[in-house]
């Protein structure tokens, strides 16, 4: 992973640390210097902030103090909650934070090695495909005496402050943290996907059976090393960080740091009673104001529990924002969960892998209906084909599938005016199981994200065997941008981005023609086709359709005497009133392999429905069947 690591703004750590240890200089950041121009890009809502050196704070600066804890972390006067939160959940993970932070142990203070020391450190994030390497001198900005933003716990330890200035350094300056997405820093610490829960929604304060779900998903990616995060939506600005009755704020990020199912009881009897309870602990990044209500930390709920088994789960009578909740209260409070899950691509695991395709892309304006790729979402029928499109296969009888859409950050722009990202989504089309030409109309719609301004989109979506096209889009046509797409499944998808529009001309389309025509088959209500046999004997059908020479097969229908074939065939046809041949075969060799055809032939104006009786061509009694088609041709290209 990490040999791919690029170098942020062209600064290479390990070169320009070696040149200050040997000019004996302090590193001073030319790109994110000590001045106001890092710390605002509107104006100082601070006052007076002198800028200084860890050293300069405590005589025995350090990293990390008695190891990393999602305790060091404090906001400071800057409202990055959403950042601070990512980062407490950030430091529960070990493999994750190594990331983050590399080289830990090289960069430390070292009392024995002062030389070593060059007031230079490195931090890596995940952006927009890549893990870049973002370098930052230590000079931090101090007003009255203290650290004005992010600190710790202990004044001699500096990881959180120092993370949180290269991260401001990637958006531009401190003031741009100043209200964000907890999804987008979740993502930037782990390179994963992260998938909103809407709790509102979903109903999950009430519906237990929904809610028990709900918290397997927690818990399996607590268990696999991702990230949670959670809010309570405020629904004005008056709202925003308001304390509620319970505790809890709203329009808060709160960081989840543990999920487990509690054992109650005591003794013997908790190992043998069933009873367990569904539990997640959560922390409030300002390290104060918890929740007050059942298990909260001083909580008589706790005397259910044993003393070991408190023990086990650190539970402290302490005002330091972190605190347990039953899941039912937390489904009843919280409005809005992100789940930032780390997608297995290792075929060395133990647990599920997935297929990855990572596919970088660009809405473009241009005039020119065939080359704009900017068209807007589907409510702009004109121009929404116009878009990308990209086409994978599902070659599991069912599969699930996860797609998610991310935009280039415009958030970390803000001095260029554009600190507002597009409203983005896409949308799963069902098209032929040929297709390898764009689309030019909109065909078997499946499912769509939600439009929204984040930098990213999520959809996990169960879908059966077949070809589908993925149509990223902005909501508004005309729009541009960057996007990189990522398309996760159990097996290979092979997808790839449809980019011409028609079989292109060789030479030899003169003589032999050229393709123009388009045949599409299927039947008038939702592109089925039904074959009904009658037999005491298991079937395994599928269906070919050829034309010319090339041949589309349907997926096997497993063990039925009644399939209902759902296919869809296109063809670019030389000679318009060239045959199209169906035939059905039988993939259990117990029965006759063969079980009936029909030929089709049509007009290149018409559009019309035909109905063929089949025989059995095997060998043994007749087999009567139906099959059901329409043959659709036409000869305008944009009817495709």
């Amino acid at each position: 992973m990490f040999s791919s690591v690029q170098a942020y703004e062209g600064q290479q750590f390990a070169e320009l640390r070696k040149q200050c240890q040997q000019s004996r200089k302090l590193f001073e950041d030319p790109l994110f210097p000590a001045t106001e121009q890092s710390l605002f890009y509107q104006e100082n809502r601070i006052g007076t902030v002198t800028w200084k050196r860890p050293k300069e704070l405590c005589d025995d600066p350090h990293l990390f103090v008695h190891g990393i804890s999602a305790h060091d972390l404090h906001q400071g006067q800057l409202g990055n909650c959403w950042f601070v939160a990512a980062c407490s959940s950030l430091a529960s993970r070990e493999a994750l934070w190594h990331k983050v932070i590399p080289d830990w142990k090289d960069q430390e203070w070292d009392n024995n090695k002062p030389e070593a020391y060059a007031g230079i450190f490195h931090f890596r994030f995940w952006r927009f495909g890549h893990w870049i390497d973002v370098v930052i001198d230590d000079r931090l900005p101090i007003a009255n005496g203290n650290l004005v933003y992010c600190h710790s716990n202990d004044k001699n330890e500096f990881w959180s402050a120092l993370v949180e200035k290269a991260y401001a350094k990637v958006y531009g300056c401190y003031e741009a943290l100043d209200g964000g997405n907890t999804a987008d820093a979740l993502v930037d610490f782990t390179g994963g996907v992260s998938e909103p829960v809407e709790l509102l929604e979903g109903h999950y304060g009430q519906d237990e059976e929904a809610r028990n779900q709900l918290f397997e998903r927690v818990l399996k990616v607590h268990q696999r090393g991702g990230l949670i995060s959670c809010s309570i939506r405020a629904t004005s600005q008056a709202d925003m960080e308001a304390r509620l009755d319970c505790g809890l704020v709203k329009g808060h990020a709160y960081a989840v740091t543990e999920v487990q199912r509690v054992r109650l009881g005591h003794g013997l009897l908790a190992f043998f009673k069933a009873e367990k309870l569904s539990m997640i602990r959560l922390r409030n990044p300002w390290g104060e104001r918890e929740w007050n209500g059942p298990w909260s930390d001083s909580s008589e709920q706790w005397q259910k529990v044993s003393k070991s088994e408190r023990e086990k789960l650190g539970v402290v009578v302490q005002d330091d924002g972190e605190f347990w909740m039953d899941f039912e209260d937390f489904a009843k409070h919280f409005t809005d969960l992100i789940l930032c899950r780390l997608i297995n691509t290792s075929y060395l695991s133990v647990h599920k892998t997935w297929e990855e395709v990572v596919k970088f892309g660009s809405w473009v304006h241009e005039t020119d209906p065939l080359r704009n790729r900017a068209g807007g979402c589907i409510n702009h029928k004109g121009t929404y084909p116009q878009n990308p499109q990209y086409v994978f296969d599902v070659k599991k009888p069912e599969d699930e599938v996860l797609i998610c859409l991310q935009q280039r950050d415009r958030r970390a722009r803000p001095k260029e005016g554009k600190g507002e990202n597009l409203a983005i989504g896409f949308d799963i089309q069902r098209v032929e199981l040929n297709r390898i030409y764009r689309m030019h109309i909109s065909q078997q719609k499946m499912c769509s994200s939600v439009y929204i301004n984040s930098r990213s989109v999520f959809l996990r979506k169960d879908l059966k065997e077949g070809r589908y096209v993925v149509i990223p889009t902005t909501f508004d046509p005309g729009l541009q941008g960057d996007f990189l797409l990522r398309v996760f499944t159990d097996v290979p998808s092979d997808c790839k981005e449809l980019t011409q529009d028609e079989p292109p001309q060789t030479c030899w389309t003169g003589l032999c023609g050229y393709p123009k025509l388009v045949t599409q088959v299927h039947d008038s209500d939702g592109c089925r086709a039904f074959f009904f046999c009658f037999s005491f004997l298991p079937s395994d059908p599928y269906v070919i359709i050829s034309c010319e020479g090339v041949k589309v097969q349907s997926p096997v229908q497993k063990d039925t005497l009644t399939p209902d074939f759902d296919v869809k065939a296109l063809f670019y046809r030389k000679k318009p009133k060239a045959n199209i041949l169906i035939q059905i075969y039988n993939k259990n060799m117990l029965r006759d392999s063969f079980m009936g055809q029909a030929t089709l032939s049509a007009d290149v104006s018409d559009v019309q429905q035909q109905t063929v009786r089949l025989r059995n061509k095997g060998q043994g009694s007749d087999l009567p069947g139906i099959l059901s088609v329409s043959v659709l041709t036409s000869n305008v290209l944009t009817g495709i």
